[in-house]
């Protein structure tokens, strides 16, 4: 993960924390702002609670069981400050938000989760609803979470890779984008080339099927629309004799060439002349005879179109037909076969030339993919033992810095040692496998932390890891939940200590039950538990003066008001320079 950007402005970091309805907290402020808050108070007050109330603004999962009891929804709000430009800026806009300057560099960020007590959760961000998967992304960028749930994360070996990774910088990371993108085109191209290698013969098949295929298409050539033209020619041939009595039929009873026949043309030939003759005795039968003269013309006109068709019909009539109707025959088993219908073969002929020539392509394609898919796997190759030397070289540096901070923190007999074992096989983040190991001792076996830490050890080697790369990889905001589990004296000062050191460059929040943690911060906030005799109510105060006092002793010996405790409580804070 990048560095976060530089600002001038207030540090980045969450302001404010407002948590309503959640566990035993009906409604709590945490004022937080920069440096180290610790967050103390007794067992059962609802310390845990912040961090589910965080966690929940961090995209986690929710659920009713978060809910105090009697409430109908649970809220969890947080002001932050985040740089102006930069990675949350532009998810935020993206996601259509929009926020408020508080200073140059910087923004403010409000965040909102709900979750109601059927279960259903819903997210603002800068204002605007949003998928919980964008406070995922976000959350990523501005804090990192240390509790038991990431120590039991620090077993993995993915874990252990990832910080590797993050604190050999920069460098790496640029490598590491370069070898990611060519692995997956190696592993892309060799799938593809195992698939169309296996497939070879039942390709081949095919490309043999469809070559047979379109050379019968090519055979019979079809036309677009020619089964319906062929099918109105045959029924036109199939009908020469009826079309031929028909039209002799007409062309006899318009035009008969028969002497003396009454035919219609002679008849209105006739009725014309008799009009014509009686036409001077009465003009209207001149109008009359121009009619009957146009009719005689029409049937004159009629009678010769029905001899030009009678002299058109083809003589050869039966044959023309039997040729018909072996190509509809022809056009009727490619429809069968490649069909129904004749836009359907012409469709598949079409496609199927494409097809074709995509599996004639075969052998020079497998022939260039195999080549490509060598080169991929050599390059990945190569970029993988960049990787490897950069791990191996950034591993003696994390794990001589990290020893040099647990002596520090009463653990100076034991050292850290970060392993890099190699495979020949190419993973997704290299050939590499990254193993933290503890020596206990000079002279003693290195076990991995996951077999060879305990619980206290196994917090302390986390701060450790975060103090030192805080240096390479800084994060706005670091939550540390009961780092100091497992330790107390002087190992506990030194947390206290590395803490503020770590509050130098980030926001740093840290739950704990220990003064000499607490004593470091310079923001005391305590969880107070109260009860109206029936639910317990929690709230939340910062301290100062008398009251930060009073809870360092109790911290200390469960006493507040004994005189010999407080005294000690404020030698404490002046040790840590924080009174």
């Amino acid at each position: 993960m990048a560095g976060p950007d530089v600002v001038t402005g207030p540090r980045p970091g969450i302001e404010e924390i407002t948590i309503r309805g959640i566990g035993v907290i009906e409604d709590a402020v945490l004022p937080l702002g920069p440096g180290f808050t610790a967050l103390t108070g007794e067992t059962g007050a609802g310390k845990t609670m912040v961090v589910t109330a965080l966690g929940l603004l961090l995209g986690g999962r929710a659920d009713s069981g978060v809910l105090r009891a009697g409430a109908d929804r649970a809220v969890a709000e947080a002001r932050w400050v985040v740089p102006d430009h930069g990675a949350v800026a532009e998810r935020v806009e993206e996601t259509g938000g929009e926020l408020e300057p508080v200073g140059e560099g910087t923004a403010e960020l409000l965040v909102t989760r709900t979750v109601s007590a059927e279960g259903r959760s819903r997210v603002a961000v800068a204002g605007r609803s949003v998928p919980v998967g964008v406070l995922q992304e976000l959350g990523e960028a501005l804090v990192a979470v240390h509790g038991q749930s990431e120590q039991l994360r620090l077993k993995s070996p993915v874990a252990q890779r990832e910080l590797l990774d993050r604190f050999a910088g920069t460098g790496l990371t640029a490598v590491l984008d370069e070898y990611a993108g060519v692995h997956r085109r190696f592993l892309g191209g060799r799938a593809e080339l195992e698939r169309l290698t296996a497939e070879q013969d039942a390709r081949t098949a095919e490309a043999a099927e469809l070559r047979s295929a379109l050379a019968e298409i090519e055979g019979v050539a079809p036309q677009p629309g020619e089964d319906a033209e062929l099918a109105a020619l045959a029924e036109r041939l199939g009908a020469q004799d009826e079309l031929r009595i028909a039209a002799a039929t007409a062309h006899e009873a318009l035009s008969s060439e028969d002497v003396g026949a009454l035919d219609a043309l002679s008849l209105l030939v006739e009725a014309r002349r008799a009009l014509e003759r009686a036409a001077p005795l009465d003009p209207e039968l001149a109008s009359l005879a121009e009619t009957v003269a146009s009719l005689a013309s029409l049937a004159a006109d009629a009678s010769g179109d029905l001899a030009s068709y009678l002299a058109a019909l083809d003589p050869d009539a039966p044959g023309r037909l039997e040729v018909t109707q072996q190509r509809i025959n022809e056009l009727g088993v490619l429809m069968r076969r490649y069909g129904p219908t004749l836009d359907d073969v012409l469709a598949f002929a079409e496609t199927g030339g494409r097809r074709l020539l995509e599996l004639d392509a075969d052998p020079d394609r497998i022939e260039s993919l195999a080549a490509q898919v060598a080169l991929d796997e050599r390059l990945a190759g190569e970029l993988a033992d960049r990787l490897s030397a950069l791990r191996r070289d950034a591993a003696l540096r994390l794990g001589a810095e990290v020893t040099a901070e647990l002596g520090d923190l009463a653990m100076g007999s034991a050292a850290v040692l970060v392993e890099v074992t190699s495979r020949d096989e190419l993973a997704a983040s290299g050939r590499d496998v990254v193993q933290l190991l503890l020596q206990a001792y000079p002279g003693a076996e290195p076990r991995p932390i996951a077999r060879g830490a305990s619980g206290g050890e196994l917090s302390r080697v986390m701060l450790a890891l975060e103090v030192v790369l805080a240096g390479t990889d800084p994060v706005p905001t670091f939550v540390f939940d009961e780092v100091d589990a497992g330790i107390g004296g002087g190992a506990a000062i030194e947390v206290g200590k590395r803490l503020a050191r770590l509050a130098a460059t980030s926001q740093v929040i840290a739950v704990t039950h220990l003064a000499q943690v607490a004593a470091f911060a310079n923001n005391h906030l305590k969880v107070l538990k109260g009860s109206d005799g029936g639910v317990t109510t929690s709230t939340v105060q910062r301290l100062a003066g008398d009251d930060r006092v009073a809870e360092m002793a109790r911290l200390l010996s469960g006493l507040t008001t004994s005189e010999s405790a407080l005294a000690h409580a404020q030698e404490l804070l002046d040790l840590a320079g924080t009174a």
